[in-house]
């Protein structure tokens, strides 16, 4: 008996692409489930991770919550410090992924005016005793709790710690960094060492060199030279200008030194 195989085989051909549309569809199927197993089981991961890592008393009125991979913080702190904390932390545990960081700051409620004079003179007396409070001119402003600090520091250090000391104050909601970090410049350095010496050292301006905080500031940028801060009298700001504008290697000289205001009784 003859067995037709060409026919025999054509007709299997037929079965196996008539079946074939029910074969490829189950895989993409199957695919998207164990996708979305996948995903839930790495959400589910990541919170648990991201609670042990916030699992102090500074995080306690924390909630967090993951949704495809998106990280969501609320809830409350005492500082502004505390919410950056926070966001931080949930970044090292999950590098990469979209964080929304809605924390209320719940802290001690200070005016604007309050909290401005506070951080002046917080940052005033920052970094003394480093060799670099004379070279910093920080500025101040406050709007609604949020801070924006602005001018000059010399280097980043010093502009981290002025970060730092708003991030910790009480009242602050938020901060916006505006610090601009002066050049690094072994001319610049020589011109500061020499401004700071000409006018500090001078017998009409020595007594401002007793206040650790450095009334009188100086800011370098590729010799144009800077003065900020606040003097007596626009005699003392006259002088300053002058012996500022003395000292070797100087461009420029900027006089932004304001003079105190004095009220009469």
């Amino acid at each position: 008996m003859k067995i037709n195989v060409l026919g025999m085989s054509l007709s299997i051909a037929f079965v196996l692409l008539a079946t074939l549309p029910l074969w490829s569809n189950a895989p993409r199927s199957y695919a998207s489930l164990a996708g979305r197993e996948v995903s839930e089981q790495s959400d589910s991961q990541i919170l648990t991770d991201i609670n042990r890592e916030l699992n102090t008393n500074r995080f306690k009125n924390i909630q967090v919550s993951v949704n495809n991979g998106v990280i969501t913080l609320e809830g409350s702190v005492d500082l502004f410090a505390d919410k950056e904390a926070a966001e931080k932390k949930a970044i090292h545990v999950k590098k990469g992924l979209a964080i929304r960081n809605v924390i209320r700051v719940a802290g001690a409620q200070i005016s604007d005016e309050e909290l401005q004079s506070k951080l002046m003179t917080k940052l005033q007396y920052d970094r003394v005793g480093y060799g670099t409070t004379t070279f910093n001119a920080i500025s101040v402003s406050v709007r609604n709790g949020v801070v924006t600090l602005g001018g000059h520091a010399y280097g980043p250090v010093d502009k981290s710690s002025a970060l730092s000391v708003a991030s910790y104050m009480p009242g602050v909601q938020d901060v916006i960094d505006g610090i601009e970090v002066d050049p690094v410049s072994q001319m610049d350095d020589r011109i500061r060492l020499n401004v700071a010496r000409l006018i500090y050292g001078y017998p009409a301006l020595m007594r401002y060199s007793i206040d650790p905080g450095r009334p009188i500031r100086i800011s370098v940028q590729n010799g144009h030279v800077t003065l900020y801060g606040v003097v007596d009298s626009k005699t003392d700001s006259d002088i300053a200008n002058i012996r500022a504008n003395s000292a070797q290697g100087v461009y420029s000289v900027t006089n932004e030194l304001q003079v105190e205001r004095k009220w009469s009784s």
